[in-house]
């Protein structure tokens, strides 16, 4: 197994245990790990990312910031990129789950199941473009 594939099983690994946490999380009524299962499912995000982009530039990006620039530079050289919106995806998923939720303690329980289905989507849309 290639380093794009491991990135892209650590990504799905960290959003099973979000999803796992978010339950037990929402039955104990404990705030402190709602906001960990969002930092685990932001995780996920972020491991997808890096493996669509060492796929596609041969390098992983060193911080979010570079992340970003990755992204934007690459939606200019891979329509299929620009053309599922990956950026903006990942920019949403930033906002929510790491900055709303995480640290800011936003705490919508709707928002989040929707924002754990959008990861996953998220992923299922890297996976194809980041292994052929």
């Amino acid at each position: 197994m290639g380093k794009v594939e491991e990135l892209l099983v650590e990504s799905e690994d960290f959003l099973k245990a979000a999803k796992k946490e978010f339950e037990v999380a929402l039955a104990k009524n404990d705030v402190v790990r709602i906001r960990d299962s969002a930092e685990k499912a932001w995780n996920s995000v972020v491991q997808a990312t890096n493996a669509l982009l060492l796929a596609l530039t041969g390098r992983v990006p060193l911080s979010h910031h570079e992340r970003r620039v990755m992204l934007r530079e690459t939606e200019k050289s891979k329509p299929e990129v620009r053309d599922l919106g990956i950026r903006d995806r990942y920019m949403a998923r930033f906002k929510v789950l790491h900055g709303e939720t995480f640290y800011e303690g936003v705490i919508d329980i709707e928002e989040l199941r929707l924002e754990m289905e959008k990861v996953d989507e998220y992923i299922n849309s890297i996976k194809p473009i980041a292994t052929r």
